[in-house]
């Protein structure tokens, strides 16, 4: 079970000793054109994300191996892969990659763009029940492969002794190993973003109940 930050008693350096680490980045995007006070809450999160990495390292040790995912195995730039999926958590990388750490790829392609088509399908609002269905269930399947394809890749990367940080979406549905000890980050605007969407989906549906 991962260990949320700042929720948790401090463990001790020796508890986690004979442990692989891996500390969990929750990944947050700002689209464009997002508003005003959202990216202010973004831009909070992520010096937040950086403070407690930073302090987490100093009693663990330096981040040896670094996740990103949708960042698929055989990209030619993977610092570039990640500057065009998220700027934020490319900063974060760029400074530890100065200090020696290794940025790993962790998705299939194939893989990869299998589930996203999948994906895209549900999110465009298919009316018809059976296609819903098999849709769903492709979905789903694409969804375990993704999942057992980065399980694969972490348990083969992540050796004794080091620390990897994984910048991820939550809700990600994966079981990681249990001879790895997961540190949960989770810094105070993470909440604050929680309660903006949920008042903006609140404030939406207002709107389409007027209408």
């Amino acid at each position: 079970m991962a260990a949320e930050l700042g929720k948790m008693p401090k463990p001790s350096v020796d508890t986690y000793s004979t442990k692989r680490k891996l500390l969990f980045v929750p990944l947050i995007f700002a689209p464009p054109e997002s508003p005003l006070d959202f990216i202010a809450l973004f831009n909070k999160y992520w010096e937040q994300i950086d403070t407690h990495l930073h302090n987490l390292e100093s009693k663990l040790g330096n981040v040896t191996k670094i996740y990103h995912e949708m960042v698929p195995k055989g990209a030619d730039d993977l610092v570039k892969a990640v500057e065009e999926l998220n700027e934020a958590s490319s900063q974060i990388i760029k400074r530890r990659l100065e200090q020696n750490a290794e940025l790993q790829p962790i998705e299939d392609m194939d893989i990869l763009t299998e589930f996203m088509d999948w994906s895209k399908c549900l999110i465009i609002g298919l009316q018809n029940p059976r296609v819903i269905t098999k849709v769903h269930q492709a979905y789903m399947e694409a969804q375990k492969k993704r999942s057992e394809e980065i399980i694969k890749t972490l348990d083969e990367s992540l050796g004794q002794g080091d620390i990897g940080l994984l910048f991820m979406i939550e809700g990600h549905h994966i079981q990681f190993p249990s001879d790895i000890e997961v540190f949960y980050i989770a810094p105070p605007a993470l909440d604050e973003i929680k309660r903006w969407s949920r008042s903006q989906e609140v404030k939406s549906r207002s709107e389409q109940t007027a209408d």
